[in-house]
């Protein structure tokens, strides 16, 4: 690697950095006021309301995943100028999405009939609004995203989060049911969507260039079918759901799935931001500067992940009892499993994000597709067997054994070295074990009172993991290239995934927290 090449890596790793700081101090600073509201709401109204939600939050999701048909990663990793593609970018979103919500408001009712609950109808049409907003915020988020920007959309996000808590929760009083969490979200995502305008400061033009699409279509297309898989992917169960189990127990699954989701939200949502752009750039000059990043980046995220995800599925009735009360206490039995399938999606999308920051869209969708196949008959089953209890095993078992190990061969394919990884992991998951065994036993001799165990429980279990998992030198950047006759200084390697990447996906937090995704991957 020559010093002009380490130099302009470096500005990329610093200019990553930079957005990441910024996504977390996002993602960070909207959490306390969506888990308050999310507690609030789930006291206020009903499972049924959830129930409706959860119906409308799947078309929701599904449409957002394909409703710019890939544009903005498109427009994200453009190799020149933003100006050549914006107006054409622009135009082709606005279009699509338009269009797109048309069609769903067309079919809003066989869709609800068909997810259980007639009923939902009128809420699927007002949530899938946001899809229009989206699509006419597109350009201009992918523009920030691209020039690391992540202040900006921090102030655009957070102001779109206040706005959004505080209209749910007046909706909710005043008997909206279902409907105040739909109302809440687009006119969160509304004021967020102006922001982004006035921010991203992209001259506005309405024009479509032939070349500078069909080279948009080209790598967005792919992307959009991969993407429009997993909609499928993390929104089948709902659908499932509230068809066999009906819409009640389709409220307490919506509920679990939700605080699974808290993993994802937090880490995922903050460390995705920005790596599809790193990504993009670093995969250009050296696949062996990838594959580096990417060996030392999943130690690094399993073992933040381990102890999350061992503790809320050992403590599951506790969280749900002592945050939400005990008419969801049936949610805690989907919750240990959904965990699982947290920690499975986190891994699964940084590698889908590493895919497609170096082009490979098409690897990304043969993942999608081949976990979908396994998954919705899984599903089927697991609900007529087990109920939600059951929907969430078959949910993680599909993810362990087909989703993980499909992600691991597209990233093999594309020239990350995978081999280093697996011996990294036995020390944080050997600590998980013995973090796990001894969590119960705390809990099981603290007495009869959830948050008693939960408090002493928790804190014995984290103690104990940060004893075994975290070596002192855990975290410390250690130089890695050993270049031939020329040592130049070579890049600190990216943490967690390459400084993360910018999914931007409406997690399934949605219902409750109010977060506006403005594009995704």
């Amino acid at each position: 690697m020559t010093v002009a090449a380490t130099d302009e890596a470096n500005a990329i790793g610093k200019a990553a950095g930079k957005g990441l700081k910024w996504s977390l101090l996002s993602t960070v600073g909207a959490k306390p006021l969506t888990f308050v509201v999310g507690i609030v709401l789930a006291r206020i109204l009903t499972p049924a309301d959830f129930g409706a939600f959860a119906i409308a939050s799947a078309a929701t999701l599904f449409v957002m995943h394909i409703n710019d048909v890939g544009l903005i990663a498109a427009v994200v990793q453009w190799r020149g100028r933003l100006s050549e593609v914006a107006p054409t970018a622009t135009t082709l979103a606005a279009l699509f999405s338009v269009a797109i919500y048309a069609v769903f408001w067309a079919i809003a009712p066989v869709f609800a009939r068909l997810a259980g609950d007639p009923d939902a109808a009128g809420v699927v049409r007002l949530l899938t609004l946001i899809i229009v907003i989206d699509g006419l915020t597109a350009v201009r988020s992918a523009a920030l995203m691209r020039r690391f920007q992540q202040d900006r959309l921090a102030i655009a996000t957070l102001s779109g989060v206040v706005v959004s808590a505080g209209t749910s929760v007046a909706l909710a009083l005043a008997g909206a049911g279902a409907y105040s969490f739909a109302g809440g979200q687009v006119i969160g995502n509304a004021i967020t969507g102006v922001l982004v305008l006035i921010l991203a400061k992209v001259p506005f033009g309405v024009r479509v260039d032939r070349e500078v699409a069909r080279q948009l279509m080209r790598f967005g297309i792919p992307l959009a079918a991969s993407l429009g898989v997993e909609a499928v992917l993390t929104n089948a169960d709902y659908v499932i759901v509230g068809r066999v189990l009906g819409v009640v127990a389709l409220g307490y699954y919506l509920l679990a799935f939700n605080v699974s989701g808290w993993t994802q939200g937090m880490i995922g949502t903050a460390i995705r931001y920005v790596s599809v752009a790193a990504f993009s750039r670093l995969s250009d000059r050296d696949t062996e500067e990838l594959s580096r990043g990417v060996q030392r980046s999943v130690p690094m995220l399993v073992t933040v992940l381990t102890p999350i995800v061992v503790l809320m599925t050992v403590l599951a009735p506790q969280v749900v009892s002592v945050l939400y009360g005990a008419k969801w206490a049936p949610a805690a039995t989907a919750l240990r499993f959904l965990m699982i399938l947290a920690a499975v999606r986190l891994l699964t999308g940084v590698a889908l994000d590493i895919l497609t920051g170096a082009g490979k869209t098409r690897s990304s969708l043969w993942v999608n597709v081949g976990w979908a196949i396994a998954l919705i008959p899984a599903l089927i089953v697991g609900a007529r067997l087990d109920g939600i209890r059951g929907t969430a095993i078959a949910h993680a078992l599909i993810g362990v054994l087909i989703a993980l190990p499909l992600a691991i061969i597209a990233l093999s394919r594309a020239g990350v070295r995978m081999k280093p990884i697996p011996h990294t992991l036995i020390r944080p998951l050997t600590a998980g074990a013995i973090t796990a065994v001894l969590t119960l036993v705390v809990a099981h001799v603290t007495g009869p009172h959830a948050v008693v165990q939960l408090i002493v429980a928790g804190l014995a279990g984290l103690g104990c993991y940060a004893a075994i998992a975290v070596r002192p030198n855990q975290f410390r950047q250690q130089p890695v290239y050993r270049g031939g006759r020329h040592r130049a200084s070579a890049p600190r390697p990216i943490p967690i995934a390459g400084y993360a990447s910018f999914d931007q996906e409406v997690t399934r937090e949605l219902p409750i927290v109010g977060v506006h995704r403005p594009a995704r991957t």
